[in-house]
């Protein structure tokens, strides 16, 4: 083999291998400090938080909250301000929240087995489900978690009972599903989470086996990076993948490769520490809000890259 095929081979294994990696290879080494931010959501007088599953921030950088107690759909503005909440009528146990490209809020209830969409303002546009846990088409058992795709679909991570991913179109018409209960590639043991990449990979946290599944748009299997529990999964602003270990209660930024690159906090209900963080999220600056179960909070921590002035925060 002369030199310049030799370089070609060389080049073809990098291209492949950053293709089936869990992250884009842009700045996937990237390590950046995150320092967390003191009490910043403003609740009205006497509301409290219960376990908080999840957190999510609007393209307008309003911050959504999703927890276990009245009022459990929580909007603040981007200096953490309280702005409205609802769902006491609808949402039975809350478990995933995550806003799409036109703003809506899209909430996995997991006591009632429904997927719901609602309008920034709280109106309900669309219900998925029957509100009966089942394996048909038309039903969920206990579903997880919601992300989409680069044509508006909607992946659902169906979780606790069916072990199952399935794709609908942005009207909540089914396309396709794959999974099944076990530990062998395109298997799961609790589906958690779930993120599309800017490749259009579908990356899933199949948190009792320990591990990501990747796929592509059909189910197909890619890849696996395991080594940690996966409760939460989101890409920062730079397509850069972060897990929430609820059971390491850390913060794990991976690399291209899905080794852990970079661990932020450790157990304890400090600032800074975590109690079973659960879902995490980015806000357009690279912000992190890590929502926590047992911690009954969500905290900020704003985000400074090593390369450049930390900004100041606010």
């Amino acid at each position: 083999m002369t030199m310049r095929q030799t370089l070609v081979m060389i080049s073809l294994v990098m291209l492949v291998s950053c293709w089936l990696s869990l992250t884009d290879c842009a700045r996937a080494d990237g390590i950046d400090d995150f320092r967390p931010a003191v009490d910043f959501l403003q609740l009205p007088d006497r509301w409290t938080l219960g376990p908080c599953s999840a957190v999510a921030v609007s393209r307008k950088g309003e911050i959504y909250v999703f927890h276990r107690g009245p009022h459990p759909i929580l909007c603040f503005d981007q200096d953490g301000k309280f702005l409205r909440s609802w769902g006491d009528d609808l949402i039975q146990i809350a478990h995933g929240l995550r806003i799409d490209r036109e703003d809506n809020i899209w909430v996995t209830d997991v006591g009632g087995h429904r997927v719901y969409r609602f309008d920034p303002s709280g109106k309900l546009l669309l219900a998925l489900g029957t509100g009966k846990p089942g394996t048909a088409n038309d039903q969920f058992d206990k579903p997880t978690d919601i992300a989409f795709g680069p044509n508006d679909e909607v992946y659902i991570a169906d979780g606790y009972g069916n072990n199952r991913v399935m794709r609908f179109n942005v009207q909540g018409q089914l396309q396709t599903s794959w999974g099944m209960p076990g530990n062998q590639n395109g298997q799961f043991h609790l589906p958690h989470s779930i993120v599309v990449d800017r490749a259009g990979r579908v990356l899933v946290g199949d948190r009792e086996n320990n591990r990501i599944q990747v796929f592509n748009r059909d189910g197909a299997w890619l890849a696996t990076s395991s080594g940690f529990a996966p409760y939460g999964l989101a890409l920062d602003p730079d397509g850069r993948l972060f897990v929430a270990d609820g059971r390491a209660n850390q913060v794990l930024a991976l690399d291209a490769t899905g080794k852990v690159r970079q661990r932020i906090g450790t157990s304890g209900n400090r600032v800074g520490q975590f109690l079973l963080p659960h879902m995490l999220a980015f806000d357009g600056d690279g912000n992190l809000f890590v929502a926590e179960v047992d911690g009954q909070r969500v905290q900020k921590f704003v985000r400074s890259p090593r390369d450049v002035q930390a900004k100041p925060q606010r």
